[in-house]
């Protein structure tokens, strides 16, 4: 049977098992291997424009002067294309016959490019095997296009020489140190086990001296020294990424190495960082060589030590600190909470230990909850009534808490008491919060006209405790309040199928332990319609999850409308015995500030919330989408479709390799073998919540390479989040080998690494997956096979955002009078969104590409055959203009026209918004004399954001 990759020469190759990569299949790491595998030939599918499909035997003929193919219909001399007719070799399903394709979505985009070629710009377009064919076919052709047949003779006079020259001296210097005179003889196997290791830390000793002694085998040497031959084939095998090689001779001008403005052109074009004394110092941090330093040349060895680098990591290092506005009401935050903080395991006989607090206090949980009960010697205790789960001295514990309370956040700590203590106890507890945690307590009472809490940066360094509070009849005096009992709740369900019919218990609440509540006061919830009636800003709901989840399908709208004023807290189902947790997206969707996560319990639902509240300094807070904020938004959580106001994202990920892949814990059945395949989730609202997989790379942990790429649309991108889970596909159950959960608003774009987590959160040591992640402004309409003009929206059939009266006159009508500034500013975004879109396509690059790659890629086919340009940027204008210097073949002269349009629409996109910043002025002035009338029916965001949001 044919090789999986189309080879003639896979087809004539035995199959053989081995325990290590077998040492025939050499990593293709320059463009010489390149020629050499084209020369030998591949299978490729050859896309025709009425969808049909031919499988040819393409080939490089031997003086490297013209691509043949076999069958085929021609005469054997018209087969062929000559490579001094090739105008370009363009990546991915990017020309028109791709686009028409009845196929184009069984097409993978890693493995399809195309070879533009002739007077007349004809296309002929392939898909390979797999994504390495087609790299390897892209990257000898652009040689050849350049070097001609020439190609393999210049390279074979400069192959490599920053590599080899660097590992020269690297194995003379450990020679040295070994004290050994002569170089010849080689150096102790396990010098040059640790040289290896020193490059590539993550890759397995044994399998490196493995390999070794393979070689040695095969050459009937075996000994405990290693030649420098040796050294340098084995350092090739175990420190070479070939999916890193193919993006450096993409930037490198062909070249084998990066000098600083190919490094700057990929920062600027890819990383989103432009200097070129980035550059330099980028050269200068991470190339080994001398040479490469000294001349500015960042080698591949130069290149993978970059790439896999902290500054390359996912996760923006911006969202390290506290990067919100954190002036806010407190009801506009996101809240880290915790459940049942005192327990260590399960809810009903697992451990309580103070340890509980201490961790989630020490990963920036900013409410923890403690229920108090009457303990001996008149000394409260913490634990869970009706439960088998052991005691905790209150004092032991609010000790614990005032001295972790703000070790990873300065912003308010909220301390949720459940209170079940007789009156003499509630005394001794008083005593212990007023005493421990002092004037941290936050105690000063709200004002009665008060419309919104204090925000989080008002409150830093304070405590607030959420609890039952006296009404204000009791003139002083202790009074009875209506108890909550969670664990009374989760004994009667764990006794009963039915749902219990809890009475509202009362009992008695000492009135200085209710004075100190001021903020969160505790209050049962009946309606909507009622908490909108009598409900205060410093009053909020506990939700068990049930209830929340049913008000979230009932009434998502009116759900998220409560939140924009209230606090609500969300506490899991109590039949959760097992410490399982609920998923906390689906109450952040409805604006659910304080979702309350048992955080012992490791899995998808926490690597959420850990992920959810890192974006802001994991401070503790994040800082809800405006549309969950601002009065005059609508939003429904259930939305199934794009959200009013929001302008979705398409989020492009292509998952290219992994390294150092850990066999699953427990999984003995393989030995160290593991099939690894990766998931990408992702978690939001219901409109953005998909999942895709790659396939799986059979035994290969060390660097499988899976070159997949996935579109999504994100609806809501201030609530969606990425997961990237690997897997060891199994034929019993595939295993867990290890996940990265990032918010979106975290994701770096460009070429990427990703460290792998455990089950319970730990980094995996070296396990990354290396990935690329692009992030644009959605698509002006049309469905992903057909991307042509002609099925684009129509004028006629956008959606166009609806204003709603506020019920203030002189501002309702400034916004009536900017209603048909606002038609026409989305008719002049979709325009040059449909404008910039047609100018990707006839430049060759996919929907994310940005425009500064549009024109790289441009630049490599406007030269005509003779070499003189047939397009000049002109650079002096603020947008730069394209002049021909002569006559245009058809399909630049489209792309010079298309250029122009997206010019065009931006002049008209900068009036049509002077022109509104008029009326948002005029807009500011109506506010500022009608403030007292706003401040009823506007939260503190301005009518100029709604303006702008919608």
């Amino acid at each position: 049977p044919p090789h999986q990759d189309g080879s003639r020469a896979g087809r004539d190759r035995k199959k053989t098992v081995s325990f290590s990569s077998s040492l025939s299949e050499k990593k293709i790491s320059s463009a010489a291997d390149c020629i050499h595998s084209m020369v030998e030939g591949s299978e490729l599918k050859k896309i025709r424009p009425n969808s049909r499909v031919y499988q040819r035997y393409y080939l490089l003929d031997a003086g490297l002067q013209a691509l043949c193919w076999e069958p085929s219909k021609k005469e054997s001399d018209k087969a062929r294309i000559s490579l001094a007719s090739i105008r370009e070799v363009r990546t991915g399903r990017n020309t028109e016959t791709f686009r028409t394709s009845g196929v184009y979505e069984q097409i993978s985009e890693d493995c399809a490019f195309s070879i533009i070629y002739g007077d007349v710009y004809e296309n002929l377009d392939l898909v390979a095997n797999s994504a390495e064919v087609a790299n390897i076919w892209v990257t000898g052709l652009r040689y050849l296009m350049q070097y001609g047949k020439h190609a393999l003779d210049m390279l074979a006079s400069s192959q490599d020489s920053l590599r080899l020259n660097w590992l020269e001296q690297l194995f003379s210097s450990a020679a040295d140190s070994d004290r050994q005179e002569d170089v010849e003889e080689g150096i102790r196997l396990q010098s040059a086990i640790k040289l290896i290791q020193s490059v590539n830390p993550g890759v397995s000793g044994g399998k490196v001296e493995h390999r070794f002694k393979e070689l040695q085998r095969v050459r009937e040497k075996i000994n405990e020294r290693v030649t420098k031959q040796e050294f340098i084939e084995v350092f090739h095998d175990f420190c070479t990424r070939p999916e890193i090689y193919f993006l450096l001779v993409q930037f490198s001008s062909n070249k084998e190495f990066l000098d600083t403005k190919d490094l700057m052109r990929f920062l600027e074009a890819e990383q989103g960082m432009v200097s070129e004394e980035t550059s330099l110092k980028l050269i200068q941090s991470h190339e080994p060589s001398e040479e490469g330093r000294q001349q500015g040349y960042l080698s591949l060895d130069g290149f993978t030590s970059y790439l896999t680098s902290a500054e390359c990591h996912l996760f923006d290092w911006e969202h390290d600190t506290v990067c919100q506005d954190m002036s806010q009401p407190l009801s506009h935050y996101y809240i880290n909470s915790s459940h049942n903080t005192y327990l260590i395991e399960d809810q009903f006989r697992g451990p309580s230990d103070i340890s509980g607090y201490i961790r989630a206090l020490k990963m920036g949980c900013r409410c923890v909850e403690v229920d108090v009960w009457d303990g001996p010697d008149e000394q409260p205790v913490v634990c869970t009534g009706h439960t088998l789960s052991p005691p905790l001295a209150l004092r032991c514990v609010i000790e614990a808490i005032g001295r972790f309370a703000f070790v990873a956040s300065e912003y308010p700590l909220i301390i949720c008491i459940e209170n079940h203590c007789s009156l003499r106890q509630q005394k001794v507890m008083w005593k212990h919060l007023t005493d421990i945690l002092g004037e941290r307590l936050y105690t000063n009472p709200p004002h009665e006209g008060d419309l919104y809490l204090p925000s989080p940066h008002t409150l830093r360094h304070r405590i607030l405790l959420r609890g039952k509070k006296l009404g204000p009849g009791s003139d002083g005096e202790d009074g009875e309040v209506s108890e909550e009992d969670e664990g009374a709740e989760m004994c009667q369900r764990m006794k009963s199928n039915n749902p219990p019919q809890l009475p509202f218990k009362r009992f008695q609440l000492l009135k200085e332990l209710s004075d100190l509540v001021t903020l969160c006061c505790s209050v049962g919830f009946i309606d909507f319609p009622t908490s909108s009636k009598n409900q205060k800003p410093w009053e909020l709901c506990s939700f068990h999850e049930s209830l929340a989840v049913r008000l979230a399908g009932d009434s998502p709208g009116d759900f998220v409308n409560h939140n924009k004023h209230f606090l609500s807290r969300v506490y899991p189902n109590p039949m959760r015995i097992d410490s399982s947790n609920m998923n906390p997206q689906d109450l952040w969707k409805c604006g659910c500030q304080i979702v309350s996560m048992n955080f012992q319990t490791a899995g998808l639902m926490m690597d959420l919330n850990t992920a959810w509240f890192r974006q802001n300094g994991n401070c503790g807070y994040v800082l809800r989408p405006a549309i969950m904020r601002q009065e005059v938004s609508y939003f429904s959580a259930d939305t199934r479709d794009t959200v009013p106001g929001v302008s979705p994202q398409l989020l492009h990920v292509k998952v290219i390799s992994g390294q150092n892949l850990p066999r699953p814990r427990g999984s003995e059945a393989k030995g160290d073998v593991v099939d690894p395949y990766v998931y990408v989730e992702i978690h939001g609202i219901p409109a953005d919540c998909t999942e895709r997989r790659t396939r799986t790379v059979i035994q290969n942990g060390d660097n499988p390479i899976f070159d997949e790429s996935f579109e999504f649309q994100i609806n809501l991108p201030e609530l969606a989040m990425v997961r990237f889970v690997v897997l060891d596909d199994d034929f019993i159950g595939d295993d867990f080998i290890g996940q990265y959960t990032i918010s979106l608003e975290c994701l770096q774009p460009g070429y990427r690494h990703v460290p792998l987590q455990s089950l319970t959160g730990e980094e995996l040591p070296h396990a990354k997956l290396f990935v690329h992640v692009a992030l644009t402004n959605r698509r002006g309409g049309g469905k992903p096979h057909k991307r042509g003009l002609s099925v684009r929206k129509a004028r006629k059939g956008r959606d166009y955002t609806a204003l709603r009266d506020l019920g203030v006159r002189v501002v309702d009508e400034v916004f009536k009078m900017a209603a048909p500034l606002l038609r026409e500013a989305t008719d002049l975004r979709e325009n040059m969104q449909n404008s910039v879109a047609l100018f990707r396509e006839l430049c060759g690059m996919s929907a994310v590409a940005n425009l500064m790659q549009c024109v790289l890629a441009l630049g490599s086919r406007v030269s005509a055959p003779d070499g003189t340009p047939l397009l000049l940027f002109d650079l002096r204008d603020h947008y730069p203009s394209l002049e021909p210097q002569g006559p245009l073949p058809d399909v630049l002269r489209r792309v010079v026209s298309t250029y122009d349009m997206v010019r065009r629409e931006e002049s008209k996109q900068l009036i049509c918004f002077l022109f509104l910043r008029v009326y948002i002025t005029e807009i500011h002035q109506k506010e500022g004399k009608t403030k007292q009338k706003l401040a009823k029916k506007i939260t503190n965001q301005s009518a100029t954001s709604h303006l702008l949001c919608t």
